[in-house]
């Protein structure tokens, strides 16, 4: 949500995306009467909102709608995707800014999986992204034990049996790391749990090193592990365009998204 959107939206939908609260506790805060729609109590999680109309307040206090906001962080090794660790392990979020705490992590990493892992506040669009359904391209470069063959190679473009059903790499190809080092690239649309690791494992490539290089348009790029930056604004046009190809549609025809609009890319960082 940013303060431009124009679409109406149930009352606890607005507060997520606002950062105050879970939707689940945004619910629970209007049952109990703490919610208020243009200073009118509303007890119902049914109500609905228009953004840049409609005045929210939780407890006499209005609540502004956040900015949208997207990371793209390369998560190091070790590191576990998660927003607390009781065994007092490093989280991504010892990773980022204070101010990045509200943000949620879109398609998990194993702790021995480095790489792209991407942040927002930004709900909706994030879901989209990581649902199967949206078949977004994941890349990841895998170095592996043994010589890759094009046996190798031929049985995953074919399918493996997995577990929990068979599976397949939209692309596969094999990458020489150096002297007797074998790795491969794969383009994977499903995101299971440890799916390469296991693909691999069943055609007699144990993985030892396992990198997501790519996110549908987010790239890792020159990122060194544990830095991150913004998203670029290029990255997320791409991404809603693909998850909503309409939308891209519009933008198209709308004033002043011809050849003269630019848009300056910010440099990777570590924060601010």
């Amino acid at each position: 949500m940013s303060p431009g959107d124009t679409t109406p939206m149930r009352v606890q939908k607005y507060m997520s995306q606002a950062g105050v609260a879970s939707r689940r506790q945004a619910e629970a805060m209007v049952g109990e009467g703490r919610v208020a729609i243009n200073g009118v109590p509303v007890t119902s999680p049914g109500a609905r909102v228009m953004p840049g109309t409609d005045t929210v307040s939780l407890d006499g206090r209005v609540v502004r709608p956040a900015a949208r906001r997207w990371l793209v962080l390369h998560k190091p090794v070790g590191v576990l995707c998660t927003r607390t660790d009781p065994h007092g392990g490093d989280t991504v979020y010892d990773l980022l800014p204070d101010r990045a705490g509200g943000l949620r992590y879109v398609g998990r990493l194993d702790r021995d999986t480095a790489g792209l892992l991407l942040l927002t506040n930004e709900g909706d669009l994030a879901a989209k992204l990581a649902h199967p359904s949206g078949r977004i391209e994941r890349e990841y470069l895998a170095g592996v034990a043994g010589r890759v063959t094009a046996a190798s190679l031929r049985r995953l473009r074919r399918g493996v049996e997995l577990e929990d059903g068979p599976a397949r790499p939209k692309r596969v190809r094999r990458v020489e790391l150096g002297e007797d080092e074998w790795g491969v690239r794969l383009v994977l649309t499903e995101g299971r749990k440890r799916e390469v690791r296991r693909m691999l494992r069943a055609v007699g490539h144990p993985v030892r090193t396992l990198v997501r290089t790519r996110f549908g348009p987010f790239r890792l790029g020159t990122l060194k592990p544990g830095d991150w930056r913004p998203a670029y604004p290029s990255e997320l046009r791409a991404a809603r365009a693909a998850v909503d190809p309409s939308s891209q549609r519009r933008r198209s025809r709308s004033p002043g998204s011809g050849k003269g609009s630019r848009h300056k890319r910010t440099s990777n960082r570590r924060g601010s």
